[in-house]
């Protein structure tokens, strides 16, 4: 997928892979949703590294194009209707998961959305990190080369003209409630947003 984004005139801009490889074991990322790409390539990305799943809206898994796409990768599916069972789901799948190595990706703000706003982060991943007694890396991108669509839902307009930034950060350990790390995180995020000149709410 990848090569053929390259095709397309995606240019990349990726850093931090090399961290991931010196991890011990599995961990939690938390990263910010624009757009479908980061759902088609973190995966891509991460998998040879150490392997991953991620934590998807359960009505992705149905769909004729993506529900085959998200069903491979075995994700922790949500509903995003009944908040107590999602986090029951979460907990429960993803710790048992990162027990055995599997790392875990996690978009807080739920849906895409090209404009940052911290206030739309939740601490879930944290929280996760803290159950499981694994890491959290933080992971910015910048995915608005690949478009939103309100008719054609993950099947936007390319715009060749946006370069796709995409930024591991340092694996960082939970203490506690995870207040600190999860401060830690949407700073990461949001400060890599505002230097790839990304729109970003201020609070």
């Amino acid at each position: 997928v990848l090569h053929l984004l390259e095709r397309c005139g995606a240019r990349f801009h990726i850093s931090g892979l090399d961290d991931l490889s010196k991890l011990q074991g599995p961990v939690v990322f938390v990263g910010n949703h624009m757009s479908s790409f980061e759902t088609v390539i973190l995966p891509g990305l991460i998998n040879p590294i150490r392997p991953c799943t991620y934590v998807v809206k359960e009505k992705l898994m149905k769909g004729h194009i993506w529900g085959p796409i998200m069903r491979s990768r075995d994700p922790i599916p949500v509903t995003r209707k009944d908040a107590r069972k999602d986090l029951d789901a979460v907990m429960t799948q993803g710790v048992a998961l990162l027990a055995n190595g599997r790392s875990i990706i996690i978009f807080p703000q739920g849906t895409r959305k090209n404009i940052f706003n911290r206030a739309d982060m939740n601490s879930l991943g944290v929280k996760l990190a803290a159950r499981a007694a694994v890491p959290v890396v933080p992971v910015a991108v910048k995915t608005d080369y690949w478009g939103n669509s309100p008719v054609f839902r993950g099947f936007g307009p390319v715009h060749r003209d946006r370069p796709v930034y995409i930024e591991f950060g340092t694996a960082m350990s939970v203490d506690g409630r995870g207040k600190a790390v999860h401060e830690e995180v949407v700073r990461f995020i949001e400060s890599r947003l505002v230097s790839w000149g990304a729109a970003v709410e201020k609070p």
